[in-house]
């Protein structure tokens, strides 16, 4: 880890600061994620950082987290001259009667007011991103997402209260169908794009924890208990998470795979699953536009 901090801290002197700040978000992530790195929708090897954002929500913790980071490397970095300064400056050989000074008031207020500035700094840029993931806008549709060992129950309440099983895909399978070992479900999550998508989330036995992490999206299963999150994608595609709750024996093998597609898709494949729910819609539709009449 010092290794590639050194590294860093050298190829700052030729690259523009911005892009510093953002290989130093990457390492921290990196190191806390045991070196994971991610892509869009995917883990990807050899890379660092945050996975890249699906969701407005993403792009909003992404840049909290670069921020935090960047204001704690340059502590860490002014901690570590300051150290080195004192050791030599006021080493032993140097400095043969020490010094018997024992208070310095401006030092003492300055060292307790720069981390209360630190700290009211962090608490002022992580309080909008905090109440938007935490407050629920109007929802175009909800989904209730249960977890089981392993595998995942999603059900659509606004579509019918239609429901199926979401199983993880076995590595033969999943290598025929060119999807990724670990993450691939036999029955992906469908939302549409452009969609507010409220998530309801509970377990059925033992704790588990819905995360997808491209969307920001990482919330506890409680058996008994009913949690809430939600998110938008405008990007139709294909995005990956796992169950993030030590749960039991299969744990790491508990994918989320979740297609976002167009509304039109969205309706067509709705359509598939439950057919008289589409009936009944158009049938309401036509009523409603006599009524009018």
């Amino acid at each position: 880890m010092m290794a590639r901090l050194v590294i860093l801290f050298h190829a700052g002197k030729h690259m523009r600061m911005s892009r510093l700040i953002k290989l130093l978000g990457g390492l921290s992530a990196a190191a806390l994620l045991g070196g994971i790195a991610h892509a869009a929708g995917l883990p990807t090897d050899g890379n660092i950082g945050l996975q890249e954002a699906a969701s407005a929500n993403m792009e909003m913790v992404t840049k909290l987290h670069n921020t935090v980071f960047a204001v704690i490397f340059a502590i860490f970095v002014f901690v570590v001259v300051l150290m080195l300064y004192i050791m030599v400056r006021f080493r032993e050989k140097a400095n043969p009667v020490p010094s018997k000074t024992s208070h310095n008031t401006m030092l003492e207020v300055i060292w307790t007011a720069a981390p209360v500035m630190v700290v009211l700094f962090f608490l002022a840029i992580a309080t909008r991103p905090l109440y938007t993931l935490d407050v629920i806008p109007e929802a175009d549709m909800t989904i209730k997402v249960v977890g089981n060992q392993w595998n995942w129950d999603y059900s659509y309440p606004d579509h019918g209260d239609f429901e199926f099983n979401s199983m993880p895909m076995s590595e033969e399978d999943a290598k025929a169908a060119g999807k990724p070992v670990l993450f691939a479900a036999t029955d992906p999550l469908v939302v549409p794009a452009g969609k507010t998508i409220r998530v309801i989330v509970t377990a059925s036995d033992v704790l588990h924890a819905f995360a997808v992490p491209a969307f920001a999206v990482k919330i506890d299963a409680v058996p008994g208990r009913l949690n809430e999150t939600w998110f938008k994608v405008d990007k139709p595609g294909t995005y990956y998470g796992q169950c993030s709750e030590i749960c039991g024996q299969l744990h790491y093998n508990m994918p989320i795979e979740v297609k976002v597609v167009t509304p039109a898709q969205f309706d067509a494949w709705v359509l598939t699953r439950n057919p008289e729910f589409v009936k009944t819609q158009s049938s309401t539709t036509i009523e409603a536009r006599n009524t009018e009449n």
